[in-house]
């Protein structure tokens, strides 16, 4: 199984406009972030982890030739937004390719974008994407994969387990039930905002934390702020890296 971070920046990305703070103007590549995303590939075959506003700009940056799953962790606008982005692999394998979600996500995200997941014959648009509900287990290509619930401040949010690969994005709170389904892992990238503490989201402190209590072999602190500098995870527990846009990590 191979993971690449498309995009490991929060809302704003980094530079955030109009910003002229020292993480904002670094020449460090990995100071730029574009909005939070994955790709994981297994078995030959690629799932795409939210549709992030700069879905576009991440898939011509690391030529991906097509998505064949997509999950969806919420229907927060920098989650999903990037969603129309889909269209251009469309035009070129004209399949309709199975999204995943929770019964809440699914219900939103299908009434928000209907032409996605319906067509719109009288101005030119198929069907991209048909969506399925998750609550439990299920295999995608020969992966395990396993919803996770957690909390989004008062909003509820589904970090995925993948393998044993978990990738944990806009989380302020790990159930204690979800805790469970997070043990054993080799790998753990997770929600660290900034290092000042948010109401909706881990920080870098909470999110350590979190790593300490389930102890993976590696963790990538991910969906950061111009608050944090790259160079700056020279200071972090062995271990525990930043996450930046183009990783890539085989498992």
């Amino acid at each position: 199984m191979k993971i690449t971070i498309l995009g490991s920046g929060t809302s704003t990305g980094v530079p955030m406009v109009g910003c002229h703070c020292q993480v904002c103007e670094s020449t460090d590549p990995r100071d730029k972030r574009t909005r939070a995303s994955i790709l994981v590939e297994c078995g030959g075959q690629r799932i795409l982890v939210d549709t992030s506003t700069d879905l576009r700009r991440q898939a011509l940056r690391e030529r991906i030739p097509q998505i064949d799953a997509v999950l969806l962790t919420h229907t927060h606008a920098d989650h999903i937004h990037g969603i129309d982005d889909l269209r251009g692999f469309h035009f070129i394998h004209r399949r309709i390719i199975p999204c995943y979600g929770s019964p809440e996500t699914i219900e939103k995200v299908t009434a928000s974008f209907s032409y996605i997941f319906e067509g719109l014959c009288s101005e030119g648009y198929s069907p991209l994407l048909e969506p399925f509900t998750v609550d439990g287990e299920f295999e995608l290509f020969g992966c395990r994969v396993l919803p996770i619930p957690i909390m989004h401040g008062a909003f509820n949010a589904t970090g995925y387990r993948f393998d044993n690969a978990a990738y944990l994005t806009d989380c302020s709170e790990i159930p204690e039930a979800s805790m469970a389904m997070l043990q054993g892992l080799d790998l753990l990238i997770i929600d660290a905002l900034r290092y000042s503490p948010h109401p909706n989201h881990l920080n870098i402190e909470a999110a350590l934390q979190l790593v300490q209590a389930l102890r993976p072999r590696r963790t990538l602190l991910t969906h950061l702020t111009h608050e944090v500098h790259h160079k700056d995870g020279a200071k972090l527990p062995v271990g525990v890296e930043f996450a930046y846009d183009g990783m890539v990590i085989e498992l």
